[in-house]
């Protein structure tokens, strides 16, 4: 149930902050990248009513740009995976984050460069260029998506 939840969650945020269309992957995006920083930061298994307010800061930091959000969620996989493994069994909740992730880390989107790298620019204080479009990885569109959503939450 805690993925469940998670899900829930990450995708009562996105809706509520209006963001992006719910029919695109965009959405998916940023709807899995949120859950599972929501089920990832989880530790003690406690996502319940109020705690999730108090929650959205830790959230707000992970999912913030230039923190390392991928290698934050492969270590927490691990953790978890050695927990899951110490207790003697699957588990399903951690199973279906796994899907997430795997659907994540192998889909690309066509989107905006939100980091562009100008070799004429080394302060790199240049403008943004909203034609400039490349693959990303799924998680890299699904983070600041989630971000956002937290801060019109």
């Amino acid at each position: 149930m805690a993925w469940l939840y998670a899900e829930y969650i990450a995708d009562e945020l996105l809706r509520t902050g209006r963001l992006i269309p719910v029919s695109t992957l965009e959405f998916r995006a940023g709807r899995d990248t949120l859950a599972l920083t929501i089920y990832l930061s989880d530790a003690a298994g406690e996502l319940s009513g109020i705690r999730v307010v108090s929650q959205l800061d830790e959230w707000l930091s992970l999912t913030a740009y230039g923190h390392p959000w991928r290698d934050w969620a492969q270590t927490r996989f691990l953790q978890l995976g050695e927990e899951a493994r110490e207790r003697g069994g699957a588990d399903a909740d951690l199973e279906l984050a796994r899907a997430a992730w795997r659907w994540l880390e192998g889909t690309e989107l066509y989107a905006t460069n939100l980091d562009p790298e100008d070799p004429d620019d080394p302060d790199g204080l240049g403008a943004l260029d909203e034609n400039s479009r490349i693959w990303t990885p799924a998680w890299q569109l699904g983070l600041p998506l989630g971000h956002l959503a937290m801060h019109l939450f």
